[in-house]
């Protein structure tokens, strides 16, 4: 499958995905949820899904409890709304992106601090 297939996958599939849990999921643990970003295998039979809950582990480990136990219903409506010959099985994992954006700032800052003096 081309790059450009997967990029449009990719997205149409984070969007669902987002409305799903939104409306449909009707576990609490998921919540609070926020769908960041999803990677496709090139021959679409795993997804990785990268999201975001709360603001501490434990939320986000009872989230990804949640979404793991939704994935067998978020795969059926999915493939009741979008044309795919397959839909991928979901690997829910935690968004670090923020954390480690924070990190790099933070030893920037540290390198400016010490090439002041």
């Amino acid at each position: 499958m081309t790059p450009r297939r997967i990029e449009r996958v990719n997205h149409v599939l984070r969007e669902e995905l987002a409305r799903l849990i939104a409306r449909s999921v009707k576990d609490p643990r998921v919540a609070p949820v926020t769908i960041m970003e999803v990677r496709t295998s090139r021959d679409l039979k795993v997804a990785k899904v990268f999201v975001r809950a709360g603001s501490d582990e434990e939320t986000l480990a009872d989230a990804l409890r949640g979404l793991e136990s939704a994935e067998g219903y978020l795969r059926r409506e999915l493939g009741r709304r979008l044309r795919l010959r397959r839909i991928p099985e979901f690997r829910f994992e935690a968004d670090r992106t923020m954390e480690q954006a924070m990190r790099i700032e933070s030893l920037l800052r540290e390198v400016r601090s010490e090439g002041g003096d």
